[in-house]
């Protein structure tokens, strides 16, 4: 019941308020959609969030009140005509001096606006001192991400049984994309990635309209949202026999991406996963894996922390990541597996759902 989700909120709030000491500030405005439905739970498009030491506000135009009063407990709703009004407005009635803000949120125009309007207030930037605010998950945020998983992986699965020869990568991605919304799907995590051919070597390569031939791989990259967070899973299939070398390829790649999740345990050094993976790749593969081996996942599918070669996170336990090892040949093929892992105190559990061993689609 909504009662019982916006509970949750509270400690978050508590968490941050401990923070201010050690921020300099005796408030924070925040504007970033994700961080301010992880604290007040409100799910609107637009709207900012200003907590002071007890006290709050949420601030919301015309359009918004009503969802905003249905959604938010233990926080004043503000409704404002003009936001700059509203933030001088939120900023007196709470008595605030010192306020943090989202430094890469906050335009350069805004930044002046608030300046000029809001005499008497320091505004202090806040930049990595919020990157892991909401890196750890909590029972509730990890129900909704299992759901999530298990929508994506259940689609990806038919989708194998399914896709034949033939088809474009448009078409493919719809015929994804609506399975999962049939199974319960709240919207897409973020744009489909099918790429088949040549198109494979671009990591972020959009659906087309080539078709799907004998003798591809093809890369499908996909999540969906469910209660507000993410999946995200990579598999990539095979069409017909394959060349030697891409079975090769594909052996390495797998090899590399089960023994980073073996490695990853709560204290390893994110950059030491990453570098794990690029060493099992080796002088053959390593450069032509061209990415990061991955990334933080929630209400955001790219969050924080991250596994690169200069991230200097360290995996604790609760902590959320992909693991996403890949090869490109420009314009020749690419191959991409990857899992979402929940980092543990001595091992991680996997949440996506899909066996990555390679599919051949006959």
């Amino acid at each position: 019941m909504p009662q019982a989700i916006n509970n949750f909120s509270l400690p978050r709030i508590q968490t941050v308020r401990r923070k201010f000491p050690d921020y300099h500030v005796d408030g924070i405005l925040f504007s970033n959609r994700s961080n301010i439905r992880y604290l007040s739970k409100f799910t609107g498009s637009d709207g900012l969030l200003i907590l002071g030491s007890d006290d709050g506000r949420l601030l919301v135009d015309g359009r918004y009140t009503a969802q905003a009063a249905a959604e938010v407990q233990g926080i004043s709703v503000l409704h404002y005509q003009n936001k700059i009004q509203g933030i001088e407005q939120a900023v007196r009635e709470l008595g605030l001096k010192k306020i943090g803000f989202e430094a890469a949120c906050v335009t350069v125009e805004m930044y002046h606006d608030l300046t000029r309007a809001i005499k008497k207030v320091q505004w202090v930037g806040l930049g990595s001192e919020l990157r892991l605010l909401r890196a750890y998950k909590d029972s509730h945020e990890m129900a909704a991400m299992k759901k999530a998983a298990a929508i994506a992986s259940q689609a990806i699965g038919t989708l194998a049984r399914e896709i034949q020869p033939g088809w474009t990568e448009q078409e493919t991605a719809l015929q994804l994309e609506m399975t999962a919304r049939l199974a319960g799907a709240e919207q897409i995590a973020f744009e489909t990635i099918i790429a088949s051919g040549e198109n494979g070597a671009l990591p972020h390569a959009q659906p087309t309209h080539r078709k799907i031939r004998n003798g591809d791989l093809v890369v499908i990259d996909f999540g969906v949202k469910y209660r507000g967070y993410c999946s995200d899973e990579t598999c990539t299939f095979a069409f017909g026999e394959l060349t030697g070398d891409k079975k090769n390829a594909y052996r390495a790649v797998l090899r590399a991406h089960d023994e980073a999740i073996l490695a990853i345990r709560a204290g390893i050094a994110a950059a030491d996963v990453d570098k794990l993976v690029r060493g099992v790749l080796g002088k053959k593969y390593s450069r032509y894996f061209v990415h990061g081996t991955g990334h933080g996942v929630g209400l955001e599918v790219h969050e924080a922390p991250r596994l690169a070669p200069n991230s200097q996170d360290v995996l604790k336990a609760g902590m959320v990541v992909t693991v996403e090892p890949g090869l490109y040949y420009p314009g020749l093929w690419g191959i991409r597996i990857e899992d979402t892992v929940f980092v543990k105190k001595n091992s991680c559990e996997i949440i996506s759902k899909m066996k990555k061993d390679l599919v051949v689609i006959e």
